[in-house]
């Protein structure tokens, strides 16, 4: 798409961008593609580790800010979004380089040669993870619109910035291949490889529930703890400067009216699921009802052109948000 309408038609159509970032959309389109991808990626794995919340990090389109205003709020939410999307893109671009998809890098040039690790000596080999390169463009990419204002919420989401693209790197693994007679392993060549991003994603969120609330110094380069009874953050903490809404009520100027049922449905015990529905349904209670469903299973396919399925019960229980109390509710939530 990029190719074929021309980078500079496109980058200069993409709402929210500043200059430095339209110049480097125009300059390596191929990254932006990835970016693209990586998009998709840590979109659906910040909504995967809020999928039992009532912030449960859902899009809105049509609006460039993609989360809209509860991205305006200093909160710990935005905190997290700004560290799982950096960290999304340094993954995404890191992948593709070793995939050999872009021109500009490939894989890590500098694992090369000869190494040791706690059970001895190895070769570098196969295709290390470039991660350094999808570390440096991520940054110069996704700080450049902080950069442009220095106040204290520029310096919030640069620190957060941060956090994300290290949690990417905490990650790598070293990954080994045995050579020798039958395998006994007594030459081994190695590369660095990316975990999974749900570690990334599962890290982050440990992080937010660990998040710090903080206050700028008083020559505002810095953080200062908003409670002293509180640690100082690290470079590794989430540091936000807000307290989060109550996203049971509704927030009028954002036209935001959360849902009045809320349907879970498990076949394990609930425990886990009980917590979910306590949040979700904003602690008015719920119904359950054990429900019997006919579904399709043990499908196989038969020469030539057939699926045959057999059809299984399969026994769930749903739980339902109780109605609110009063009709004037709606105002409320």
């Amino acid at each position: 798409y990029i190719g074929a309408l021309g980078a500079r038609v496109i980058c200069d159509n993409i709402p929210g961008l500043v200059n430095k970032q339209r110049q480097l959309c125009q300059r390596y389109p191929d990254i932006m593609q990835s970016v693209g991808e990586g998009a998709k990626e840590w979109i659906r794995e910040c909504q995967h580790q809020f999928r039992h919340h009532r912030w449960n990090c859902s899009t809105l389109d049509r609006d460039h800010t993609v989360f809209g205003r509860v991205m305006l709020r200093s909160t710990r939410e935005a905190a997290f979004v700004y560290a799982i999307s950096s960290a999304g893109v340094v993954y995404a671009i890191t992948r593709a380089c070793s995939q050999g998809d872009l021109k500009v890098c490939s894989c890590d040039p500098l694992k090369r040669g000869r190494s040791k690790d706690e059970r001895g000596e190895f070769d570098w080999g196969g295709c290390s993870d470039n991660i350094n390169y999808g570390i440096r463009f991520a940054k110069a990419f996704v700080d450049a619109k902080e950069k442009k204002v220095k106040d204290a919420r520029a310096l919030m989401n640069l620190h957060n910035n941060r956090c994300g693209r290290m949690a990417v790197k905490r990650f790598l693994k070293l990954e080994c291949k045995c050579h020798g007679v039958s395998g006994s392993c007594t030459l081994r060549t190695c590369w660095l490889a990316m975990s999974d991003f749900r570690k990334t994603g599962d890290y982050l969120r440990k992080k937010y529930n660990g998040a710090i609330q903080v206050t700028m110094n008083q020559d505002g380069t810095g953080f200062t703890v908003a409670n002293k009874n509180f640690r100082k953050p690290t470079k590794t903490d989430l540091v936000y400067f807000e307290n989060s809404p109550d996203y049971c009520v509704m927030d009028k100027s954002a036209g935001k009216t959360q849902s009045s049922t809320h349907v879970l449905q498990s076949k394990a015990p609930l425990n886990r699921g009980q917590r979910a529905c306590s949040v979700m349904c904003c602690g008015r209670g719920y119904d359950t009802t054990r429900v019997t469903r006919v579904t399709k299973c043990e499908c196989k396919f038969h020469w030539c052109c057939a699926v045959r399925c057999k059809e299984c019960e399969d026994t769930v229980d749903v739980h339902t948000c109780k109605a609110p109390k009063r009709a004037e509710w709606l105002d409320q939530t």
